[in-house]
């Protein structure tokens, strides 16, 4: 399947996912790897390639929660704790280099959706 036809079927909720991801580890490759603003090393660019399928092929679809409550854990382990890395770099720092993404990551991002239970869970424990 070729860029264009992966494109032409997003939304722009899906967009916006992708591009926000890709932005977070343009920065986490940027200060961690050394490489030029806005360009990707290779292991980067394997990581933000995995990112944008994996969300292209989500099945919640629009709908879906951020990938931590999410009950189908579709990454690879070892993307997972990639990603993980990346996100816990770079979502602070979101707030300096682009605090429109970094608001919408935050509000929109992070609520469960489609009656996850990782919440309630939380909940019980604290109790």
């Amino acid at each position: 399947m070729s860029q264009e036809e992966i494109k032409r079927g997003l939304t722009p909720k899906a967009e916006r996912d992708i591009a926000t991801v890709r932005e977070m580890i343009a920065l986490y490759c940027h200060k961690k790897h050394g490489t030029p603003k806005g360009e990707l090393c290779e292991e980067c660019a394997a990581l933000s390639e995995y990112a944008r399928m994996r969300r292209i092929k989500c099945v919640h679809g629009d709908g879906k929660p951020s990938c931590s409550h999410c009950k189908i854990q579709c990454y690879k382990p070892d993307m997972k704790a990639k990603i993980r890395e990346v996100m816990k770099f770079s979502g602070p720092r979101l707030m300096i280099y682009d605090p429109a993404a970094a608001f919408r990551h935050m509000f929109f991002g992070h609520k469960p959706k489609g009656g996850t239970d990782k919440g309630k869970k939380a909940t019980e424990e604290k109790r």
